[in-house]
């Protein structure tokens, strides 16, 4: 058990504040205030009826269904909304109807997953008496910090990488990925990721852990070094951040940088470009977090991925139906890009949905448009899984929310969404994903089913201790805090 929430305080589903360190946190609604105060009640009274403490019936797929169910009431669910979470009444108590409905065996490629080296050189580059991360600092890691050290940082290391990924969640493949930073101060390196990389290999993992090579095109060196990410690191994309760069100024991919790292990716053989879109870091230099450049760029190399993490989504923006022309901010940016520029949907550009499903999380409707536009305009093959965790913690929340997910009959026909049958959570979930990262889900499954990855899970899920714990920044201090000396 967790002993840190020995009382069973902490729900399975977690809405709260917490960001990925990209945009400012952004506190959560008087109904998810509600919805969450609604789940912690039931979850009390269903402990009770089915005579389990209320951690251990938090940690069950009771706990699951009966905490969605409680976020619907907190929404006021019923058929004519525009998002909800499809679950049955009776999941709430019975344990193979919560089971039916919160589990399930679909292969999972995360492409999306962060840790941070809580030992690495990067540390050396900041005040000794700073506290980078510090927005971490939760019940479990306050019980590592030893007298202001930092300890804490422990709570994002790859330890607790590898169990809240491949332990507290159904995830079977991850992608480790970079966050905005120069080379001295990255608190992954690629020497950190492929560490992490072999310690799972040696789990017998092999197939689990694959890496991207950070560059940004616009900084000195950079380009250079994309040589010897290729050719030494057995990277599968290259990630790149458009607002990112010297001075706070970003660039474009249609500008001489961006188009510079493409061919260069081109000519290493590397034919996925991962760039982060959306969730802006501030207003300077915003228009670079825009999509205007990727229907260009996806048109001018058409034999070139282009994999849009965030897809452009805009934290605290809502997200309405499609208008032509209509100039709106998020996910519309991307999509006019694409219909400018004649990208067809289910072609060479894909829409990652790390932090902006687990925002959508929050508002049903607000999902309902954002994941209806991004299946019709960007393609039901081309939408992609990833969580941003480890800052949310474990994904497995964002797994359980997403398999309930549903578009209402009403928003499928006023706006050509389609429903979210379990045909497009496989693809969503996996299968799309093994398209441009070359995985055989065949092969994965082969490799996976008896790994030692596989005989730890069984081992751990007799007695699971989930946390239930989020680690990312949760208000403007920490955020702050998290922009000087983390990223």
């Amino acid at each position: 058990m967790d002993k840190s929430d020995k009382d069973g305080i902490r729900l399975p589903i977690k809405i709260d504040s917490t960001s990925n360190g990209e945009y400012e946190p952004i506190p959560i609604s008087p109904i998810n205030e509600k919805g969450n105060r609604l789940a912690l009640e039931q979850a009390t009274e269903n402990a009770r009826r089915t005579g389990k403490s209320r951690r251990d019936f938090l940690v069950s797929s009771c706990g699951a269904a009966s905490t969605l169910l409680a976020f619907n009431q907190a929404n006021a669910f019923h058929q004519r909304t525009g998002g909800y979470f499809d679950l049955v009444a009776e999941a709430a108590l019975d344990g193979a109807a919560a089971k039916a409905q919160v589990e399930g065996g679909e292969f999972i490629f995360d492409v999306q997953g962060h840790y941070v080296n809580p030992e690495g050189d990067w540390l050396s580059q900041i005040p000794p008496d700073s506290r980078p991360y510090a927005g971490m600092e939760k019940a479990a890691c306050e019980m590592a910090n030893d007298g202001g050290n930092r300890g804490y940082l422990d709570c994002l290391s790859q330890s607790e990488f590898i169990k809240d990924i491949f332990m507290d969640s159904d995830t079977d493949i991850m992608v480790l990925s970079f966050v905005p930073s120069t080379r001295e101060t990255e608190p992954v390196t690629i020497e950190d990721a492929d560490e992490t990389r072999r310690i799972v290999a040696e789990l017998e993992g092999s197939k689990r852990l694959m890496i991207h090579g950070r560059v940004n095109p616009n900084q000195e060196g950079d380009l250079e070094g994309m040589d010897e990410l290729a050719e030494n690191w057995n990277i599968s994309a290259f990630k790149t951040y458009t607002q990112y760069g010297p001075g706070g100024v970003g660039f474009f991919l249609h500008d001489a940088p961006g188009r510079a790292m493409i061919e260069r990716a081109r000519r290493l053989g590397v034919r996925n470009i991962c760039v982060h879109k959306g969730l802006p870091f501030g207003p300077q230099s915003y228009e670079h977090s825009q999509c205007s450049d990727i229907g260009i760029v996806a048109r001018d190399y058409p034999d070139m991925n282009f994999l849009i993490y965030h897809s452009g989504f805009v934290a605290g923006n809502e997200e309405q139906p499609y208008v032509d022309g209509a100039g709106r901010d998020g996910i519309d940016t991307l999509i006019q890009s694409l219909i400018d520029n004649e990208i067809a949907p289910n072609s060479n550009v894909y829409a990652e949905l790390g932090s902006t499903w687990r925002f959508l999380m929050r508002d049903p409707n607000n999902a309902a448009h954002a994941l209806g536009k991004l299946f019709r305009y960007v393609g039901e093959d081309n939408v992609l899984w990833g969580t941003d965790s480890i800052w949310y913690g474990s994904p497995q929340d964002q797994i359980q929310a997403f398999r309930t997910f549903q578009i209402s009959e009403e928003f499928q026909e006023r706006f050509g969404y389609p429903a979210i049958t379990p045909e497009l959570r496989r693809k969503v979930f996996g299968l799309n994903a093994s398209v441009p990262y070359g995985i055989d889900e065949a092969e994965i499954r082969l490799l996976t089913a008896n790994d030692m990855v596989s005989a730890e899970k069984l081992a751990y899920l007799e007695n699971p201790s989930p946390s239930f714990l989020t680690y990312g920044p949760k208000n403007r201090r920490e955020f702050l805090n998290f922009l000087k000396w983390g990223g």
